[in-house]
């Protein structure tokens, strides 16, 4: 019993085909159903759960930003200022800064950064005077 255990140990592979059923699978067409290539790409396009988290997280910072740039009541202009002052932050060292969200999900965090700021001077009326909040800020990138 032990010399039929050993042998099968040494003539079977980690997929548990003998030498003659590998060879026989060479010359067979490999079949892949619709269904099996759709879970795959969608494995590979889902997020993992933190990803997602941190995807939403920059999602809202980005609209508390846009949409409360003009705003004039007190809890607005407070989701905007929130919002302005995590994407400007420089040396974020918490796990949810803007700069490791961003490069959590592969952006650039200078590049979104940058491309924010000049979507609100771009908004901001030109004869604004005193420049933007955020000028004297210390801005990374």
């Amino acid at each position: 019993m032990d010399s039929e255990t050993a042998s099968s140990v040494y003539t079977r592979d980690q997929t548990g085909l003998t030498p003659d059923e590998r060879i026989g699978a060479l010359f067979q067409p490999d079949s892949l159903l619709s269904t099996h290539y759709f879970e795959t790409l969608r494995r590979k396009t889902i997020l993992e759960p933190e990803k997602r988290l941190m995807l939403a997280i920059l999602e809202d910072a980005i609209h508390c930003f846009q949409d409360n740039l003009f705003t004039r009541n007190v809890r607005g202009r407070r989701l905007f200022e929130e919002a302005e002052e995590w994407i400007v932050e420089a040396d974020g060292d918490r796990v949810f800064s803007f700069e490791n969200i961003c490069e959590a999900l592969g952006f650039n965090p200078a590049y979104v950064r940058q491309g924010l700021l000049r979507w609100m001077e771009n908004k901001l009326p030109k004869h604004r005077k005193g420049g933007s909040s955020w000028e004297g800020k210390k801005v990374a990138g």
